[in-house]
């Protein structure tokens, strides 16, 4: 397994519970795949450095993961599908 800090961007208008469904279905995908989330870090609501999809805002995500490779494709491959999530970015964590 290889460590993995993940980082998310959800739509600012996307309601509360909504949010919160989200992203637990999100972390569900690594631990029904033998992996493990180690640490969640919401940021919260953020400006942006620059509008996406006619956003200013966005509500950040942070993860550190401990994953399988299937299980980070399989996540590359849902946050892909995800209309809720504007922007992601997944980095190898060589520390």
């Amino acid at each position: 397994m290889r460590k993995y800090e993940i980082m998310y961007i959800i739509r600012p208008n996307l309601l509360e519970e909504d949010r919160k469904k989200l992203i637990e279905s999100l972390n569900d995908i690594f631990s029904s795949m033998d992996s493990e989330v180690t640490k969640v870090n919401e940021w919260g609501m953020r400006d942006l450095a620059y509008e996406i999809q006619d956003f200013k805002k966005g509500y950040y995500v942070v993860l550190d993961v401990k994953a399988t490779e299937e299980a980070r494709a399989e996540f590359d491959r849902i946050i892909r599908l995800k209309e809720e999530v504007i922007r992601y970015l997944i980095i190898k964590d060589e520390r």
